[in-house]
């Protein structure tokens, strides 16, 4: 028999890429960093992109407030930004300051430093207990402040950050872990149904 953790290790297989997502809600912004955005489309001229956030992160309830946020691919080389927006919890420092970026068409924050952005309006939404499924139709894509894809440029993959993420983050990472999954533990058998109304 297959053990718990052993299936968990198996299922880190279906992350995704880490992904940095920014929104704006009410002149207030942030971003958080996931590995839980994946295409939900096979129509090109549909995008969509389907994404869970955990409801512990202030970007949780911004999305569901506002309806918009944006998704970027990172590079491989992008460790600063996702220690910056992924180990801290700031509910009042602007998580998105000192980090460059500029309002999109649909005025969420975009990425300067991205591989690539997806600009993103919710169209539906289910709940899982410990986070939200956020169903996005794709409204704008663009390569951060560049208008072509960086050259020589790989994807972060959640495989190759465990795999070389600093020594000195090691145990911050393991830390945060645990304490996301002790939230999920507590919350992710209550769920509850959900209709998407849109935005107020």
């Amino acid at each position: 028999m297959v053990s718990p953790d052993d299936t968990y290790q198996l299922l880190r297989n279906l992350t995704s890429p880490v992904v940095a997502i920014t929104c704006e809600h009410r002149g207030k912004r942030n971003g958080m960093i996931l590995d839980s955005a994946i295409r939900a489309s096979i129509v090109p001229t549909i995008p969509r992109v389907a994404m869970f956030v955990h409801k512990f992160n202030t970007s949780h309830d911004m999305i569901f407030a506002s309806g918009r946020l944006a998704l970027h691919l990172l590079k491989r080389d992008q460790f600063e930004l996702i220690h910056q927006l992924g180990f801290f919890h700031r509910t009042e420092k602007d998580k998105l300051g000192g980090i460059p970026h500029h309002l999109g068409e649909s005025g969420v924050p975009v990425l300067d430093e991205c591989y690539a952005h997806f600009e993103c309006s919710v169209i539906n939404a289910m709940d899982t207990g410990s986070s939200t499924c956020f169903l996005c139709d794709v409204l704008a894509v663009g390569y951060g402040a560049s208008a072509s894809p960086p050259t020589g440029a790989e994807v972060m993959t959640a495989a190759y950050f465990r795999a070389n993420i600093p020594v000195a983050w090691r145990d911050d990472y393991v830390r945060l872990l645990g304490v996301a999954q002790e939230f999920a533990r507590e919350r992710s058998r209550d769920i509850r149904a959900v209709e998407w109304l849109g935005v107020k």
